[in-house]
């Protein structure tokens, strides 16, 4: 694209999802109930592990940590997607909509490394059980996710440097429902081989990195854990599967989106799995994580308890 013609543009227009009119209101209630319940799932897992004393482990304060990432993850975007689906005016001006980047990086980036970071925690647990309370103690803990977010906020200011260095004329029409990364490098008339470069070394780093990581550690846990009783056995491999369809689903449609060069990224499918990293995974894991657990679920009875015959 030719950038000598032509003016700076000063906002885009978010052309949303490729649908007809028509389907605007069904989605709109669709991705607001999926918000809705995102943000109660995650809500109640940071209220229920701050006021209940038997939740106060290593395992759970990591979870605290997601749900609080995963409440800012679903809320850079899908506030203003419901918004714009109810109107006619979907613009966004130039510097909002890298600030959106940035947040939607320093949010997503540090959602997948506390994943891993989890997955350290399980493998800790099982296969080390006896060095689990040295190993896994608050401080460490308290360390690990403060370097998640060192790591997303150092990366996210990466990318949206080198986004601020291209030029956009004439063309302000984004065809996404949010200003991600993909579709910002396409629109733009410079030449955008630095960025790309970045994305798949820098961010194949990043990404795939702890992917693997997790996949690793899974197999590890797994070798441990077919030792156990039957039922200890069935048990730890339906939390585990449960834990890597949710990684698989998340990881699979980042690296769908990000690791392909940006001549062969396609809107439709990015616009899809963008829903499923930026909506139905943050809004699974309280559920996934938390809300299937026995220690979670009486904290919940208790609580409620409380609130229901005591409200005073």
């Amino acid at each position: 694209m030719d950038c000598e013609n032509g003016t700076d543009i000063d906002a885009f227009v978010l052309l949303g999802f490729p649908s007809q009119p028509e389907h605007q209101f069904l989605l709109f209630l669709f991705f607001l109930l999926m918000y809705v319940a995102g943000l109660l799932g995650n809500i109640m897992m940071v209220v229920l592990i701050t006021l209940d004393a038997h939740l106060q482990t290593p395992m759970y304060f990591l979870l605290r940590s997601l749900s609080v990432v995963d409440v800012g993850f679903l809320s850079v975007t899908v506030p203003q997607m419901l918004a714009y689906l109810n109107s006619s005016s979907k613009s966004i001006p130039f510097y909002a909509c890298i600030a959106q980047f940035f947040f939607f990086y320093v949010f997503g980036v540090t959602d997948l490394l506390l994943v891993s970071v989890m997955a350290l925690d399980r493998y800790v647990a099982i296969c080390n059980p006896l060095r689990y309370a040295t190993v896994m103690n608050q401080k460490v803990c308290g360390q690990l996710v403060a370097t998640c977010w060192t790591i997303s906020i150092l990366h996210s200011m990466l990318h949206a440097g080198l986004l601020l260095r291209l030029s956009y004329h004439n063309e302000n029409h984004l065809d996404h429902f949010f200003c991600d990364h993909q579709p910002l490098l396409q629109l733009s008339c410079s030449d955008t081989s630095l960025n790309e470069t970045a994305i798949f070394f820098e961010g194949g780093l990043i990404i795939l990195g702890p992917f693997v990581f997790i996949i690793l550690t899974y197999i590890r846990i797994a070798a441990t854990v077919i030792k156990f009783s039957s039922s200890a056995r069935w048990k730890a491999f339906s939390t585990c599967g449960s834990h890597l369809t949710i990684v698989v689903l998340f990881y699979g449609a980042t690296i769908g989106v990000y690791f392909l060069p940006t001549s062969s990224y396609s809107s439709q499918r990015g616009a899809i799995f963008a829903v499923v990293y930026n909506i139905f995974t943050p809004m699974s894991n309280p559920y996934i994580y938390g809300l299937r657990n026995k220690e979670v679920k009486q904290a919940l009875k208790h609580l409620l308890g409380k609130w229901v015959f005591s409200p005073e």
